[in-house]
C-alpha cells in the first residue's frame, strides 16, 4: 500500500499577532509547526505502515523553509518526503494550491492520501476536498477512526451530533481530525537519520504538468482583504426573576435593541 500524506508547515496561533493597522498576521518571530490535523494524519498512516507494511510518502508545499516538517516527518517514520517549491507557486489560494499538490500527486502511485481537515492559519478545510476533486476521487472528511478491510476503507466521520461510518473502495481521499491519532515522539536515532541522512525531493514548476493559469496569484480567484480579531462582547447582565418576568423581561431588551 502506498499512501500519501499532504501537510503544511504553519506559524503557531499561540504566538501569531495582527498588525493593528494593516489588518496583516504578523508571522516575523514566530516559530513554525506541522499543522496539527495533518500530523494527525501522517500518525495515522504510520499506524497502518506498523500494521500492514505501507510506505509513506509526507508531501508538502511551500518556501524552503518547510523542508524542517518533512524532516520531522521523517524523523517519525515517514518514507519518503517531497517539497513542492517554486516562486511561480507564491500566492496561490486554496484552488490553486490543490492544483500544483494534485498534479504532483499524478506522477506518484498512491491507494489512500491523507490530508488534516484544515490548517490552523487559514481554517478554510478546502484543499483536501479540492484534490478530491482534481483527481476524480472519493473525499472522506472529518475522519476520527479508520481501518482498511482488503481493498476498502472504513472510515468513522465525525457528523454534528452523531457520526457516520463509511466503507469505500481505494483510492480515496482522507481529511483528518486531530482527534484520528496522537502524533507518536521523533525517537533521537529518527531525528538524526533525518538530518544527516533523509533525502528531501524538491520539485519545482517545471517538475509537474499543469496549466500557469491554474497556479499562483493568477490561477488564485480568491483575495485576502484584510485579517482581523473578533472584537470582544461587553459585559453581560444577570437577572433573577420568575419565568413569567423572564419573558417580559427579554422581550423589553429585544425591542430596546431591535431585534423584533
Amino acid at each position: 500500500m502506498n499512501i500519501i500524506v499532504c501537510a503544511k508547515q504553519v506559524p503557531n496561533t499561540q504566538e501569531v499577532k495582527l498588525d493593528q493597522t494593516t489588518g496583516r498576521l504578523m508571522r516575523e518571530g514566530v516559530p513554525s509547526i506541522m499543522n496539527p490535523d495533518d500530523k494527525a494524519g501522517l500518525e495515522a498512516a504510520l499506524q497502518l505502515k506498523d500494521k500492514c507494511g505501507a510506505k509513506v510518502t509526507l508531501l508538502t508545499m511551500g518556501p524552503p523553509q518547510a523542508v524542517e516538517i518533512l524532516r520531522e516527518g521523517l524523523a517519525m517514520g515517514a518514507d519518503e518526503v517531497l517539497l513542492l517549491s517554486d516562486k511561480a507557486f507564491g500566492g496561490s489560494d486554496t484552488l490553486a494550491t490543490s492544483s500544483i499538490i494534485a498534479a504532483a500527486i499524478r506522477k506518484m502511485d498512491y491507494d489512500l492520501i491523507i490530508t488534516g481537515r484544515q490548517a490552523i492559519d487559514g481554517d478554510t478545510a478546502q484543499v483536501g476536498p479540492q484534490i478530491a476533486e482534481h483527481l476524480g476521487l472519493v473525499n472522506i472528511s472529518y475522519a476520527e477512526e479508520l481501518e482498511i478491510a482488503d481493498d476498502h476503507i472504513i472510515v468513522k466521520r465525525q457528523y454534528e451530533d452523531r457520526y457516520h461510518k463509511i466503507k469505500a473502495k481505494l483510492p480515496v481521499v482522507i481529511t483528518a481530525l486531530a482527534e484520528l491519532a496522537t502524533p507518536r515522539y521523533m525517537t533521537p536515532g529518527g531525528i538524526f537519520d533525518a538530518y544527516r541522512t533523509g533525502q528531501v525531493t524538491t520539485w519545482g514548476r517545471a517538475d509537474i504538468e499543469v496549466d500557469d493559469a491554474k497556479i499562483g496569484l493568477t490561477g488564485s480567484p480568491t483575495r485576502v482583504f484584510r485579517s482581523f480579531t473578533k472584537d470582544l462582547k461587553g459585559k453581560g447582565q444577570i437577572v433573577n426573576v420568575d419565568t413569567n418576568e423572564s419573558v417580559e423581561f427579554l422581550l423589553e431588551k429585544f425591542h430596546e435593541k431591535f431585534i423584533i
